[in-house]
């Protein structure tokens, strides 16, 4: 007789079974998508946090450079007083009045006199940018001349050599109190010669006289 082989157990693997190994896989991809969304979030809050470090730094720069420009302002602009000449003036007002009024009071084309020859001498080499080049040698004389260009005063140096440069009072007076913005040197050439006019007239002006012959006026006291 011939004898016929048994047919090989079959394993079935149970409902149960599998059932346990779609929980354990369900568990893996839950756990791997947690550690994802972790690791995302954590990079957002990474760049998040950079980025508020940029905006507190570019902000911090910013005040930094406005305290700065305000350092170099309050540089810029000195407070009084100053000593010019024989005078100590209080504050840029009282500098600009007193040159101001003297330049309207005194009379055209005349030397003004020894006192105001000081006053003048001591604003332009302290409140002129370039004294030296604009004196060029030495000075003979100031004084109150018609510009011929603008038709207004202003003050005049003469030189040993009879050569004569006008220069502007205003802007003296600002570089060494600035003056408020109002009164400021514009690009009004009119204004940058020296004053309107429209300032206080004291009479005489400065300390000398309101009217002279060649230098010969004497000082008021």
């Amino acid at each position: 007789m011939t004898e016929t082989a048994a047919p090989e157990p079959q394993i079935v693997e149970s409902n149960a079974t599998v059932a346990v190994d779609m929980v354990i896989e369900n568990a893996e991809l839950a756990e791997v998508t947690a550690i994802d969304s972790e690791a995302n979030d954590e990079s957002n809050q990474k760049r998040a946090r950079d980025d508020d470090e940029k905006r507190v730094t570019k902000k911090q720069k910013v005040e930094a450079e406005v305290e700065e420009d305000e350092e170099g302002e309050e540089e810029k602009k000195p407070s009084g007083p100053v000593k010019l000449g024989y005078k100590t003036f209080g504050s840029s007002l009282e500098l600009f009045d007193y040159f101001n009024s003297f330049l309207h009071a005194w009379g055209p084309n005349l030397n003004v006199n020894k006192y105001e020859h000081t006053m003048l001498l001591e604003l332009l080499m302290k409140g002129h940018p370039e004294p030296d080049q604009k004196i060029g040698g030495k000075i003979r004389a100031f004084q109150v001349r018609k510009h011929p260009t603008w038709k207004s005063k202003c003050f005049f140096l003469v030189r040993e050599d009879e050569s004569a440069d006008d220069f502007s009072f205003r802007k003296c007076v600002d570089h060494i109190l600035p003056l408020p913005e109002a009164m400021q040197v514009k690009h009004d050439a009119n204004r940058a010669l020296g004053g309107s006019g429209k300032g206080k007239h004291r009479g005489g002006g400065g300390r000398g006289g309101a009217r002279g012959h060649g230098g010969k006026g004497k000082p008021r006291h």
